[in-house]
């Protein structure tokens, strides 16, 4: 058995059998070991590298499913977790009189707003609590704290327009209950400052959303006013706000301004005379107009009963809308002025014209007669206004063709809406031609023809703006109506409808109207200028015959009249009893003096000089 012998170690530096040596620096143990180490590495950082690729590669997946695949389920679900859409509401523009008074505006107001998910756990105690601090319903604002399901499961609205004072002290009284869940937003409130002054003109917005506006100016100019709301979008996540990364608020965009031609001072004064002889004659309602003769502006338009815009729903409906455009009448006598206007228009009388009155006039087999009157009388066509003869002028009407007379009429603005923007305007009827002569005779002095208020006033100022009829206008510039029609100022139209001899004759025919000896309406005087003006008494159709007793009565005049600033048309209807010289007249005196002072017109210098009204053994009485 041999024995093996280990080599001898070389001594540093020295070479040996097997090659140079490496001293010191040689790869020996620890050199190895590092290298070791070094490969280890470069193996885990490509695995740490695949790792990361495979993890994004889900990443990527995932985004392609939700941005292409399928967005819509997807965007459902992330609004299920709190996306929430919340509308911006626009500030309605104000509704502003002729001097820039606001008669409807927009105030600072919240809507309080509720979270189901946080406030579902207390629901009836909420409900208990906003019934008694906001005036809500108790059912409804108990329904929409439990409403965690379907579109606005996040934001269910608990009250609109509230006062943004009271709003803040519900949510601090909220909070100091421990009610959690209720948050607010802007919401401007709609106010009527002046209460019911023009409210059956401005009409009133809702009171929720879903109300919108429920009447006059404020829908039929809706458009205009309402502007467009904007919105907001943000994520809630347990009853918190975060805000999203990119822009989503739409800012809301406020409504434009109405200017009307109504004159607040005027407006507040007309409706309270005309409110006053609604209730001392009883009547069923009213209309009073005031108009500015020469431009067709309207500076006061009131119906009575009205209302009080910001209280609508403590007054029946049926008083919402302004009668004196939507519900017509038969005029009676004030008929008469635009009947004889034509006649003399045509050259077929003069104001001194001659006619013998009987006691009847029979046409069609039927009786025509005049008002407490009996045997018969010479009036002159001057004294046949004055006095207010059916009979005197339905025999001047004859001598017309019906065709010449209607077509007359109809110039005068009778059969057509004057467009001024108010809801339901009716057109009235005006009977198409040839009529026969029992029709002609009773269209003549204001029956057998149905008006408004609104188209007599125009017509009656068209004798007092010397023969030329300028529409009514009730909107200052121009404005779009809901059905598309231009209204306003700035679309009036002129048009001559009789001479301007013929228009002064007829005023001063009218002057005697006012006399006291002569006349029917002394009670219209306006001590101190010279005023022209007509009544109107016409009996009352229901249920298909004329009522005994029961009149729509009115008035109608201009002043001063020898250089006309103001028309003025008072009706109250289904009074008992009465003529318009007696009940309407007097309301005409007291809304044409507050004119007349108001604005400060001169007063008549001279005294008109009257047209005769009778003649023969007449006159001698």
């Amino acid at each position: 058995m041999s024995t093996r012998t280990a080599p001898p170690r070389p001594s540093p530096g020295r070479a040996s059998a097997d090659g140079p040596s490496q001293g010191p620096r040689g790869p020996g143990r620890g050199g190895a070991a590092r290298g070791a180490l070094t490969a280890s590495g470069k193996f885990r950082l490509r695995f740490g590298f695949l790792v990361i690729a495979i993890v994004l590669s889900f990443f990527a997946a995932r985004l392609v499913q939700l941005q292409a695949l399928d967005p819509e389920s997807y965007a459902k679900l992330a609004e299920a977790e709190g996306l929430q859409d919340i509308v911006l509401p626009a500030e309605r523009g104000a509704i502003r009189d002729r001097n820039g008074v606001e008669l409807a505006s927009s105030m600072d107001g919240l809507m309080v707003i509720a979270n189901p998910q946080l406030t579902a756990s207390r629901a009836s105690a909420m409900a208990t609590f906003l019934a008694d601090e906001l005036g809500v319903d108790y059912f409804t604002t108990l329904t929409r704290l439990r409403k965690t399901t379907g579109d606005g499961s996040h934001y269910q609205y608990v009250a609109r327009r509230v006062p943004a004072s009271q709003a803040r002290d519900v949510l601090e009284k909220a909070d100091e209950l421990g009610f959690d869940g209720l948050t607010t937003e802007r919401d401007p409130i709609r106010t009527y400052p002046l209460d019911d002054v023009a409210a059956n003109i401005v009409g009133f917005v809702g009171e929720d959303e879903k109300s919108g506006p429920l009447a006059g100016l404020e829908r039929t100019f809706d458009k205009v006013l309402a502007g467009k709301d904007g919105s907001a979008r943000y994520l809630e996540v347990k009853g918190k706000v975060l805000p999203l990364a990119d822009n989503t608020v739409t800012k809301p965009t406020n409504g434009k301004a109405l200017t009307l031609t109504i004159d607040r001072d005027t407006q507040w004064f007309t409706q309270r005379v005309l409110a006053k002889s609604v209730e001392n004659w009883h009547a069923d309602s009213g209309t009073a107009i005031v108009m500015d003769t020469r431009t067709g502006e309207l500076l006061a338009y009131a119906d009575y009963p009205t209302f009080d815009a910001n209280h609508p729903l403590r007054t029946d409906k049926e008083y919402y809308g302004s009668k004196g455009a939507q519900e017509p009448y038969e005029p009676g006598s004030v008929e008469k002025v635009l009947t004889l206007s034509s006649v003399m228009d045509e050259g077929k009388a003069e104001p001194h014209t001659r006619l013998t009155i009987p006691e009847k006039l029979i046409r069609d087999s039927r009786s025509i007669g005049d008002h407490g009157r009996q045997g018969t009388i010479r009036l002159t066509l001057a004294g046949v206004l004055s006095r207010s003869s059916n009979i005197g002028t339905a025999m001047a009407s004859e001598l017309l063709q019906s065709a010449d007379l209607r077509k007359y009429l109809t110039a005068f603005g009778l059969g057509t809406r004057t467009n001024v923007g108010l809801r339901g305007e009716s057109a009235g009827v005006v009977p198409a031609a040839p009529w026969q002569a029992l029709t002609q005779a009773t269209i003549a002095f204001g029956q057998g023809l149905t008006v408004t208020p609104l188209q007599m006033v125009a017509a009656i100022n068209t004798v007092a703006n010397g023969g030329v009829r300028v529409s009514p206008s009730l909107i200052q510039g121009s404005a779009k109506s809901e059905d598309g029609v231009e209204v306003g100022t700035a679309h009036t139209t002129s048009e001559r409808v009789i001479s301007a001899e013929t228009a002064a004759k007829m005023s001063r025919m009218m002057e005697t109207v006012l006399d006291p000896e002569e006349g029917t309406a002394p009670l219209a005087r306006v001590p101190g200028y010279r005023v022209a003006g007509k009544t109107g008494t016409a009996q009352v159709v229901r249920n298909g015959v004329y009522v005994d007793d029961i009149n729509d009565n009115s008035f109608v005049g201009f002043a001063p009249a020898e250089e006309p600033r103001f028309t003025v048309f008072v009706v109250l209807k289904g009074v008992d009893g009465g003529a318009g010289g007696l009940t309407a007249g007097p309301a005409f005196k007291r809304i044409m003096s507050y004119l007349l002072r108001h604005y400060a017109v001169p007063p008549t210098d001279v005294a008109a000089s009257p047209y005769e009204t009778t003649w023969g053994t007449e006159r001698a009485r």
